[in-house]
């Protein structure tokens, strides 16, 4: 019997696949490759410390540093150990979380001279609407996409790891161009125009997210839930983020000088993980009220 491995980027895409009639291992890739510090390509041990730092505080201590740097180093040792799988799998969205993601682990796998994959990159579903990505699928039509997966080209190797140093660099340059190009991964332009619209603009010095999650407390939402709820209907589809990532973006704009929102609750900021505090105890208000 052939020797699958099934690489995705979501928890709860990772347990429908494993729960589906699909054969195969499933291993599911975590990390924020659309930002935070790192050379492009294979990371060195000097990287991952710099990512699990960031990783640490982007979660705002959710996930320990030493806890991060452990995950990250064993995805890099599997992702060494997948040439010895007869095929290898990739599962990904068309969000910018994952097409970052994508293109990082290409360019990692033609680092260790691997250039063999199948892609599924499901960006529509029947019935599904708004769709922002395979975590929406049951099992079953998981099972049912499979056989739409596609071999990866050398082009697309080669444009992945292209992709993969923009995102490393920041290179803004180079996202203009991304942005605008004819790419062997369809999904990237669109991608890459989502997460220029997070750079400050030179009026506001605010980015899209937290220009959102103004407006929503300027229309007198106060909860953080009800402050997610807004900030969503709002965003394009495929939704990129999670609550982590928007109340982050909550925190900052309370980290702000002069602050822009104050959190109210059992913390000075609102917790991004499970387990720091009882999230339904915080309300968020503008500074000024």
């Amino acid at each position: 019997m052939k020797r699958i491995l099934h690489i995705t980027s979501g928890d709860i895409a990772g347990d429908h696949l494993t729960r589906s009639t699909i054969p195969g291992d499933v291993f599911v890739w975590h990390d924020i490759l659309y930002n935070g510090p790192r050379k492009p390509g294979w990371p060195d041990d000097v990287t991952l410390d710099s990512r699990a730092g960031f990783i640490e505080d982007s979660t705002g201590g959710g996930l320990s540093k030493q806890y991060v740097l452990e995950t990250l180093k064993a995805q890099y040792a599997k992702l060494k150990k997948a040439s010895d799988y007869d095929s290898l799998v990739l599962w990904f969205d068309a969000c910018l979380f994952d097409q970052s993601m994508l293109c990082h682990i290409l360019a990692c796998m033609r680092y260790l001279g691997n250039e063999h994959a199948d892609l599924l990159c499901i960006d529509a579903f029947p019935g599904i609407d708004p769709y922002h990505g395979i975590g929406q699928l049951s099992p079953d039509q998981l099972a049912c996409m499979y056989s739409q997966r596609q071999s990866l080209t050398r082009d697309q190797f080669l444009f992945a790891e292209r992709v993969d140093r923009a995102f490393a660099l920041q290179d803004q340059a180079e996202f203009r161009t991304l942005a605008d190009t004819d790419a062997p991964l369809p999904w990237i332009p669109a991608a890459v125009s989502r997460w220029m619209e997070e750079f400050p603009d030179k009026v506001t010095g605010l980015g899209k997210l937290e220009k959102f999650v103004l407006e929503a407390v300027c229309s007198g939402l106060k909860t953080p839930m009800d402050i997610y709820s807004f900030v969503s209907a709002r965003e394009t589809p495929p939704q990129y983020w999670g609550d982590i990532t928007l109340w982050e973006k909550i925190n900052a704009l309370a980290d702000k000088n002069p602050p822009l929102v104050k959190i109210e609750g059992p913390n000075a900021r609102l917790p991004q993980w499970e387990g720091i505090a009882d999230l339904t105890l915080f309300r968020v208000y503008l500074y000024n009220e």
